[in-house]
């Protein structure tokens, strides 16, 4: 298998694989409260409008192209983040179980989880997305393009996280705050 076909499996199945759980996780009226704050559009349009562009700039803005030598360990060390990345995720939204909407929501019963992935960074999901993306940017191998790919999903998952915290300090309160005070947002013991 050449590496472009593989390049464009790992990508369908993710991609295939996301618009699975948007369909599948989305929050119930009934059993909870959606204040999404317009969060989904903005962190939709970011994601796909970047590696858009991203795969654009990779083919036209050819001397941001990664030195040779290094371009094969961009591209196949690229394809294992976006798979690490995607299992990151998933191993996050099975935690979190019928917790994790797609949709920023609190559920009747919602609770603080803070164990497993939670009990190292408030937002493992998004983590995991963004290693993903990083993965992208380096399998384009290209400056830009890797540049553009983490501006576009740093601006979604960046105002993504900053509508859930609000909604769930609100809802949550003392409890996930302490929760805050003593977890990192996406990188252990660094932010």
């Amino acid at each position: 298998m050449s590496p472009g076909l593989i390049f464009v499996t790992v990508v369908v199945l993710w991609v295939t694989a996301e618009f699975v759980i948007l369909f599948v996780k989305r929050s119930h009226p009934a059993t909870a409260t959606r204040d999404d704050r317009n969060s989904g559009l903005v962190i939709m349009l970011s994601l796909a409008i970047s590696p858009f562009l991203a795969g654009v700039a990779s083919g036209a803005l050819r001397s941001f192209r990664m030195p040779g030598p290094i371009r094969p360990y961009a591209f196949w060390g690229g394809l294992a983040l976006i798979v690490i990345g995607f299992v990151i995720r998933l191993t996050a939204i099975f935690t979190l179980d019928r917790l994790f909407t797609v949709d920023v929501a609190i559920a009747k019963d919602h609770r603080v989880v803070d164990h497993g992935l939670y009990a190292i960074v408030r937002h493992p999901s998004y983590a995991g997305s963004l290693l993903s993306f990083l993965g992208l940017g380096f399998a384009f191998r290209n400056w830009a393009s890797l540049a553009i790919v983490m501006i576009g999903a740093a601006i979604g998952i960046g105002y993504r996280i900053a509508v859930e915290e609000k909604v769930l300090t609100e809802a949550l309160g003392d409890d996930y705050r302490a929760y805050a005070a003593r977890t990192k947002r996406l990188i252990p013991g660094v932010f």
